[in-house]
């Protein structure tokens, strides 16, 4: 009778190889969080601690950079996210947890990887990412705000209407019409709210190809159908609540749409934000905000190949919600 011949179980030869070979395997499986203290500031601040080993921030940042290295040679996927001293602190006198314990370092930065911001390792050095993850760190504080900002607003007085998602429809809206009026090409906007608190600021890169499925030139306009591709993704989503906190608070506020054609200069148009409305900018308003320094208030020399253009229209007439 034919058959295969079955290696036996045990605790020796190829079958102990093999098994730790599976182990390796699904180490490699098993994501990894780096807790990353990316501001000196924050790094002093954990040297309070004796359980932790480091007393110089830069060769603290060398010993992260060869770790997210091996790791990566191993075929080991990593989030680096940041590491906030003040929140550990918090976090330990909630859980009742030593601070002064690499254990409860590790307990801390586990959460992170759910709830803090973050970024996955890609071979980016050290010194790139820092600045990255702090940008990261800002643009999520920043959606945090303007969404509970949002949730508070509660519902209109003469429609029952949640002021909230009223804005942010009308925002997202906004924006679309924002792209289709840019016309084809690569598309940089800001849009800058000052609220009581803080200063709200969203960037957003997004692309519009020359002829759109089911698209003509005819339909290029704002006011022209809605064929254009619907800008999406996390960056959207930050630029859409940030515009729709300015709407519903109805303040001061602005919006620069920047567009890089094929071929061509680059063009700019602004808009201000005018009781819960965009309102475009006339050209020599985009010029002057644009050639101003925004710290300083003095004049910057315009861009060579920039044309400065009026905002075009892309709001109602009358918003319904916008507080006046």
């Amino acid at each position: 009778m034919s058959g295969t011949h079955r290696t036996p179980t045990g605790d020796h030869g190829t079958d102990r190889t093999s098994r730790s070979g599976k182990r390796r395997m699904l180490r490699r499986e098993i994501p990894g969080t780096i807790g990353l203290l990316a501001d000196p500031g924050d790094f002093a601040a954990m040297r309070r601690y004796r359980s932790f080993a480091f007393d110089d921030h830069q060769d603290y940042l060398r010993h992260v950079d060869e770790l997210l290295r091996s790791l990566a040679a191993q075929g080991i996927h990593t989030t680096v996210a940041l590491f906030d001293p003040e929140e550990y602190a918090d976090f330990c006198a909630e859980q009742r947890l030593d601070p002064d314990s690499a254990a409860s370092r590790s307990r801390f930065t586990a959460e992170l990887a759910g709830t803090g911001p973050g970024l996955p390792y890609t071979g980016r050095p050290i010194d790139e990412i820092v600045p990255l993850l702090i940008d990261e760190a800002v643009r999520q504080a920043t959606w945090e705000y303007a969404t509970a900002l949002l949730a508070d607003l509660g519902t209109c007085a003469d429609c029952g209407e949640d002021i909230g998602r009223s804005s942010f429809e009308r925002a997202a809206d906004l924006l679309t019409r924002l792209v289709r009026g840019a016309g084809p090409g690569h598309h940089h906007l800001v849009c800058s709210i000052p609220t009581k608190d803080r200063q709200l600021l969203a960037v957003l890169h997004t692309e519009s190809p020359a002829h759109p499925p089911g698209h003509s030139p005819a339909s290029a306009g704002p006011d022209g159908p809605d064929r254009t591709p619907r800008p999406d993704g996390r960056d959207s989503l930050d630029f859409v609540t940030v515009l729709a906190a300015g709407l519903a608070l109805g303040g001061p506020g602005g919006l620069v749409l920047r567009t890089t054609g094929a071929g061509s200069g680059d063009r700019v148009h602004g808009w201000r934000l005018d009781r819960g409305r965009l309102v475009p900018l006339s050209a020599a308003a985009v010029f002057n905000a644009y050639c101003t320094d925004a710290d300083t208030g003095e004049p910057v020399a315009p861009e060579h190949g920039v044309e400065h253009c009026p905002g075009y229209e892309v709001d109602d007439p009358d918003p319904h919600h916008g507080r006046r």
